[in-house]
């Protein structure tokens, strides 16, 4: 029995060592991905296509595309609520907590240092450069994301006339978002 009691707890420590190795590994996969994206969720479906379908494997990119609609229905930042989709996937609420706060931790660093030391962060010539740069960075990013939803959404040829209403209703008859969702979610 004591022999049986000891293999029992090293089998317990060694699903511990797996468990927290995940949690870190969620963390830091999260926290990179955080770190490297300005713009918002939109403009990190490429780097998210990337690292987690491609290099690591979590989901499958129809996943990636579920988890993207459902965040944005749902209350709080797209990003966030995706990476906290994908660690519930792979490591239950500890994986959803661990990925969340990873995704978090770059823009909670970032806006402290920067309130802590510098006053006028937006009047800093390089600053403003560098602002600059990244809006073009991130509408590049924007381009590639719609194109990439578009090619994996629109199948069929009522499907690109319902994109297409939708667009011009939107962007240049500025109908709320709203009626144009639900006007789709009819068809």
């Amino acid at each position: 029995i004591t022999q049986k009691l000891n293999f029992q707890r090293i089998n317990d420590i060694f699903h511990s060592m797996e468990m927290l190795t995940k949690l870190l590994e969620l963390y830091f996969t999260f926290f990179k991905i955080g770190s490297i994206t300005f713009g918002g969720g939109l403009t990190m479906l490429p780097i998210l296509e990337r690292e987690l379908i491609d290099s690591r494997k979590w989901i499958t990119s129809e996943e990636l595309l579920d988890y993207y609609a459902i965040a944005q229905s749902t209350p709080g930042i797209i990003a966030v609520n995706v990476s906290t989709f994908v660690g519930h996937k792979q490591a239950g609420i500890p994986g959803a907590i661990f990925a969340t706060l990873g995704m978090i931790s770059p823009s909670i660093i970032i806006i402290t240092l920067i309130a802590e030391f510098i006053a006028s962060f937006d009047s800093i010539p390089w600053v403003k450069k560098a602002m600059k740069g990244i809006n073009v960075g991130i509408a590049a990013l924007l381009t590639t994301t719609v194109i990439s939803l578009f090619r994996k959404t629109v199948k069929r040829w009522w499907h690109f006339i319902l994109y297409a209403a939708a667009f011009v209703s939107v962007s240049f008859f500025h109908a709320r978002t709203i009626i144009v969702i639900l006007s789709a979610v009819a068809f």
